[in-house]
């Protein structure tokens, strides 16, 4: 599952409405690899990680745009709500 997350990540720019699946799909992948019990913290940290790198300029556009769409994305991001 951590390799198809990764493949998926890798792929999914080829429809602009797609972009929000390339975090996502980092996230699974860092979700599945880790141990059951680390899940959970793998989740947080990758998201974390992400969060740390955007761009000031378009932080809040990510950011409404992982709010509208967390459904639609296994609810893999946090703080959304």
């Amino acid at each position: 599952m951590a390799a198809l997350a990764a493949g998926q990540a890798a792929v999914v720019a080829h429809v602009a409405a797609h972009e929000l699946g390339a975090a996502a799909y980092a996230i699974r992948a860092m979700m599945e690899a880790a141990p059951r019990p680390e899940r959970e913290s793998a989740r947080l940290a990758e998201n974390e990680w992400q969060r740390g790198r955007l761009p000031e300029r378009i932080r809040e556009l990510a950011l409404d745009d992982q709010r509208l769409r967390n459904g639609v994305c296994w609810s893999v991001f946090v703080n959304v709500s």
